[in-house]
């Protein structure tokens, strides 16, 4: 039955958004709202079981050539494994420190770490980016986000 590794992906993708959408009937409803807070998880959940359904009816066929690429090198491995321990860092942080102090040391060491040296433009896209998504979203969509220890 599961013969191509797309079909294996699809089954995984499929049950993940099964779960995700579960998830999305519990979220709490607001009244008097247009659109509920619910409407984007429950969006993506069956966009993401729709598009899993395609993948498992694609009948694309992987070659010897694709089969080489999927095979990752243990330095990339390393990489990516540190990465997701800076995400997991950002996520910890980000009630504790706030929105701008967790998403400017996380742009700023990630990028650093993935070999963008130039520490000027670093430092100020770091300290820039999220100072305009909080303003963006705290002061003119009405979204509060984490402010940690900042006192705004």
């Amino acid at each position: 039955m599961l013969k191509t590794m797309n079909q294996k992906i699809s089954i995984f993708l499929i049950l993940f958004g099964a779960g995700y959408l579960y998830l999305t009937y519990n979220l709490k409803e607001y009244p008097y709202v247009p659109i509920d807070s619910d409407f984007i998880p429950r969006a993506l959940g069956f966009t993401l079981i729709g598009l899993a359904v395609f993948l498992f009816f694609d009948k694309s066929s992987e070659t010897e050539e694709e089969k080489k690429k999927r095979t990752l090198p243990k330095k990339e491995i390393l990489v990516l494994l540190a990465v997701a321990g800076m995400i997991f860092g950002y996520i910890f942080l980000f009630e504790i420190l706030g929105f701008l102090i967790t998403t400017a040391l996380f742009v700023f060491f990630c990028s650093w770490f993935l070999g963008y040296k130039n520490w000027v433009s670093n430092v100020l896209v770091s300290i820039f980016f999220p100072s305009a998504l909080y303003y963006l979203f705290n002061y003119l969509l009405q979204i509060r986000l984490p402010q940690g220890i900042l006192p705004f």
